[in-house]
């Protein structure tokens, strides 16, 4: 019989070489970079969606952008328009403060945010206007003359 000496954990575990803890971490790993991945792709460089969530809806003569800020206030979001550019930004903080017997329990968390939405139509910049009621931001801004003059619906004709 060979004289064999034990040279890793691993092999003294008798596991050839496989530690299953990390095929497990290598696999979590793997989910990770399947999932996050495309939103990095899809959203620029970071690997998070970005925050916070903005819908666009575009009429003949305007746009509006709703933005959904749970939990802030006004006072806590700017907005800047420049070269048709929408930018939003601000900063959430919040702080729960909880007291039991003597016993306190606090959590806060603070986090900043931009988004910036181009749009390739001219604005009226003096036009724009913006609300905030229960979290959600509302922001009209409203096409130049020129630009709505420059748009013009083509009719399709069935082919026959």
């Amino acid at each position: 019989m060979a004289n064999h000496e034990i040279s890793s954990p691993t092999e003294a575990r008798g596991l050839t070489g496989r530690d299953p803890l990390m095929s497990f971490r290598r696999e979590v790993d793997r989910l990770f970079d399947d999932f996050l991945a495309p939103l990095a792709r899809r959203f620029g460089s970071a690997a998070v969606p970005a925050w916070p969530s903005v819908d666009v809806h575009e009429t003949e003569d305007a746009y509006v952008v709703s933005v959904e800020l749970p939990g802030m206030d006004e006072k806590d979001i700017e907005l800047n328009l420049r070269d048709n550019v929408l930018t939003l930004s601000g900063e959430k903080r919040q702080e729960r403060k909880e007291e039991d017997k003597g016993r306190s329990y606090i959590e806060r968390s603070y986090g900043r945010f931009q988004r910036s939405i181009p749009f390739d139509t001219e604005l009226d910049q003096d036009k724009v206007e913006a609300s905030f009621k229960n979290g959600v931001l509302t922001v009209t801004l409203p096409k130049s003359a020129k630009a709505q003059n420059r748009t013009r619906r083509i009719e399709v004709k069935p082919q026959g």
